[in-house]
């Protein structure tokens, strides 16, 4: 069993990394090729794309959610951020956000043609805000939980918490033509965190704080 729920997180994990390391892929391409490029006005929700164009770029990103969010349930499942109540809520919460960008992605298909300040468009940005915001609560708390537990050895255990600090990044730069950079940074921490899940899919609590507390007693 324990052989079986080992690889099963490790696929997780593996998920984790495709679909964080094409989202940072992504957020490059678009900051640094598609928008330099593009004569669609700012105006329009799908900026930098066309209308058309946004229809396959919206179910490519919404996939990439869904292989994020495959990742992230390994990450709870595999129990590194320890029993806690702000472990629980925070993954939740990361969840959640993540399925709302799915939500977001699709959505915007449906108000590809609006203006930025149309009603749909508006409803349709503030699912993202939303979502972002969850996700950032969410990789804030659980990172936080993950540092203390110290169930994940070394740089590992700080992955959820920096996934956290990137998408409250994201949150400032959500409506900004800097929102591609954002995305890749968010992408890249996203990815460390499905390497840390791949490398080390099971807790394994840190001995040296009990070496110590032996040490200091002898």
């Amino acid at each position: 069993m324990a052989k079986r729920d080992t690889k099963s997180l490790r696929t997780a994990g593996i998920s984790c990394i495709v679909g964080a390391a094409a989202t940072t892929l992504g957020g490059i391409v678009v900051q640094g090729i598609v928008q330099p490029a593009t004569t669609v006005s700012d105006d329009r929700w799908s900026y930098p794309w066309s209308s058309g164009a946004l229809v396959s770029i919206s179910i490519l990103w919404a996939s990439l959610h869904v292989l994020v969010f495959v990742g992230l349930l390994g990450f709870v499942r595999s129990g590194v951020a320890g029993p806690t109540r702000s472990a629980r809520l925070g993954t939740t919460l990361a969840l959640v956000g993540t399925a709302l960008l799915f939500v977001g992605e699709l959505a915007s298909i449906l108000i590809r043609d609006q203006r930025t300040d149309d009603t749909g468009a508006a409803i349709v940005g503030a699912i993202f805000a939303l979502a972002i915001l969850l996700t950032a609560v969410g990789f804030l708390a659980a990172g936080t939980a993950t540092a203390r537990a110290r169930l994940w050895h070394g740089w590992r255990r700080f992955t959820p918490l920096c996934a956290g600090i990137a998408t409250t990044a994201l949150l400032g730069v959500n409506v900004t033509k800097a929102l591609p950079t954002g995305v890749a940074i968010y992408g890249l921490s996203l990815l460390a965190l499905g390497i840390a899940l791949y490398t080390q899919p099971t807790p394994e609590p840190d001995e040296r704080p009990m070496l110590v507390a032996q040490e200091q007693a002898a």
